[in-house]
């Protein structure tokens, strides 16, 4: 449901890429804090149809005409998220087993990923074939950015392999952006087309799922900006060669 931000405090970091990482972790950790008192505020409004956030899931996949793709619970707080590789709705205790406003708008969001899965979204297929890109850029990355700052002077082909992995988070930070408002519009589409929310529970349910997407959102700008302070950094060492 929520991502993490591809910021990272290193010895012999820049001044300046350091001072932007500990403002995105400061905004980032506020963004955070809000979507988490949105959650309990929400989680407090029981829904009016009086459906718990599986049956919500497994109403909106009937009504989308999914029946291969099964709602799970599984642990943690704000853990839930749709599983392409094995078509599951994975649905946090808090969301799986509640009539609350949040645990509708939760359930619904994740299965509107699995309306995108089903439907070929492109957007999510490409998010997809980047994961394991993702996966191995994101082992290494902080590693070889620190190596590329501490040889900047002797070896900058180092910091500039740091930055093509960092580009790659990035991009998949982007690639997300469009995903999850998309799944949002969905969710909240069938939510409405359905009447399963009267418009205040409705407007509550956007409320709560706009502060998700801020998270999404603050993790990419992050990246972008980051990326584009190891370029200069990189393009400075080149030019003084």
């Amino acid at each position: 449901m929520t991502p993490s931000t591809m910021l990272f405090i290193m010895p012999g970091m820049d001044p300046g890429i350091m001072f932007t990482s500990l403002i995105f972790i400061g905004i980032s950790m506020l963004v955070s804090w809000r979507l988490k008192s949105k959650f309990k505020q929400y989680s407090e409004v029981p829904v009016s149809s009086g459906l718990t956030g599986k049956q919500i899931a497994e109403k909106m996949l009937r009504d989308n005409g999914i029946y291969d793709v099964q709602v799970v619970s599984v642990d943690g707080f704000l853990s839930d998220h749709y599983n392409p590789a094995n078509k599951t709705v994975n649905l946090s205790p808090e969301v799986y087993s509640s009539a609350s406003i949040a645990a509708a708008a939760v359930a619904a969001h994740e299965c509107g990923h699995a309306v995108q899965h089903a439907n070929a979204y492109r957007w999510l297929t490409l998010r997809s074939k980047l994961v394991p890109a993702v996966q191995v850029s994101s082992s290494l990355v902080q590693w070889v950015l620190l190596g590329g700052i501490l040889l900047i002077n002797v070896f900058p082909a180092l910091l500039l392999g740091g930055i093509i992995l960092f580009a790659v988070t990035t991009l998949f930070s982007v690639i997300t952006l469009p995903v999850e408002f998309d799944a949002s519009r969905r969710a909240l589409a069938w939510l409405n087309q359905t009447a399963m929310m009267p418009a205040q529970e409705h407007k509550q349910a956007k409320d709560a799922l706009w502060w998700a997407a801020m998270t999404y959102v603050v993790a990419a700008v992050a990246s972008i900006v980051t990326l584009f302070q190891y370029l200069m950094i990189y393009m400075g060492a080149r030019s003084r060669d």
